[in-house]
């Protein structure tokens, strides 16, 4: 692999049985680079997320991240990974949550009370630490999640659809935050159906029917459509493969 490769995806296909949800998928992804994957639910984004985090395997092809091939234990311990469903202690408080979850990845002490308070800012949660999940909205929720996964600074991570339920003015300020951990050198991939979250990514995956339709920077990808939007230029590529 190639020093500024940091996630590659070689001819990858997934099958649940007979139902094909995942059909030969080759692309590379950058590191330090925001990649988002961009497609209607059901595309099959969550699947092929789930395999480069190593949570799943590929029924064919290979997946290598940071120079090694999935799935792999110790690699695992460096990717945060965020599901769309919420894998909190509702019982427990956010905080018990995120002590947790610090414990799992090895932080103790004075660390591991410094970056519950660094995450829980990041997420505008603070005032509501010692609150039980179960009192939580569904957008805080989210929100707690993408704290959770933030924990042990991973060098890659991997968010499914984020911001879902989560009010507009949150939603901005982080992906504010994203584009300032990129900069810190963290790989971050995205799946989103929303196409203005599509615009913030370096590149994109277009992905339609469990097909990779096109890769390129959003520029890009409206420059070889002769497109205004991306909504313009997927269609284009969704139209283009029939």
């Amino acid at each position: 692999m190639s020093e500024t490769v940091c996630i590659r995806v070689e001819h990858v296909s997934k099958r649940f049985g007979k139902k094909i949800v995942i059909e030969d998928i080759t692309m590379d992804v950058k590191k330090g680079e925001i990649f988002g994957m961009l497609g209607p639910s059901g595309a099959g984004k969550t699947t092929l997320v789930k395999m480069i985090a190593g949570i799943a395997e590929a029924t064919s092809g290979t997946i290598h991240v940071l120079n090694t091939k999935m799935p792999n234990l110790q690699v695992m311990k460096r990717i945060g990974f965020m599901a769309q469903s919420d894998a909190l202690y509702g019982e427990l408080t956010a905080l018990e949550n995120l002590q947790f979850f610090a414990a799992i990845y090895g932080l103790k002490g004075k660390k591991q009370k410094q970056r519950i308070e660094e995450v829980m800012e990041l997420v505008n949660l603070s005032e509501h630490m010692k609150k039980t999940v179960n009192n939580y909205s569904g957008g805080m929720k989210r929100r707690l999640s993408l704290a959770a996964c933030l924990l042990h600074e991973p060098e890659v991570l991997i968010l499914d659809e984020p911001t879902v339920g989560i009010d507009p003015v949150l939603r901005q300020s982080i992906w504010e935050e994203l584009e300032r951990i990129r900069q810190k050198g963290t790989t971050i991939v995205v799946t989103t159906h929303v196409m203005d979250e599509a615009e913030k990514c370096q590149r994109l995956a277009m992905i339609r029917d469990g097909r990779l339709i096109a890769v390129g920077s959003p520029e890009e990808l409206k420059k070889r459509t002769n497109s205004q939007t991306i909504e313009e230029a997927f269609l284009y590529f969704g139209g283009a493969r029939k």
